[in-house]
């Protein structure tokens, strides 16, 4: 066995837990402060967007909004996760999502292009699903 393959068996299942954490904190925080329920379905990722879309026509400063934006990705890639069979993968504080047929996608990222008005969420777990 490889040293990067004990690295990758010993990093895979802890990938997880910071973009679960992320994902679940940001449902929370939406459902009790903007009453927005969301149930980590790929059609709940069009009110994320639409919501993203909301707060960078309020011109929030990018620093106000960082975390949100993470929490919000994190939620778009755990939608990914259930829909797809995904599983989380991290390398040096980033994280992304693998699909079964081993391709990379990072919604967290994602999130920020749609902050930055070039993104979709809902666009990218449609790609990521093939649905």
């Amino acid at each position: 066995m490889t040293s990067g393959l004990t690295t990758q068996q010993e990093t895979r299942p802890s990938a997880a837990a910071k973009p679960v954490r992320w994902a679940a904190d940001a449902v929370a925080t939406l459902r009790e402060g903007a009453r927005l329920r969301l149930d980590y379905s790929a059609r709940s990722l069009w009110r994320v967007d639409r919501l993203i879309e909301g707060i960078r026509a309020e011109q929030a400063p990018y620093a106000a909004v960082e975390t949100v934006l993470r929490g919000l990705g994190a939620y778009a890639g755990e939608v990914i996760v259930r829909q797809a069979g995904a599983e989380w993968w991290s390398a040096g504080g980033d994280h992304w999502v693998r699909t079964p047929d081993g391709r990379l996608w990072d919604p967290i990222d994602e999130a920020r292009r749609c902050f930055a008005g070039d993104g979709s969420l809902r666009l990218l777990c449609r790609q990521a699903t093939g649905g």
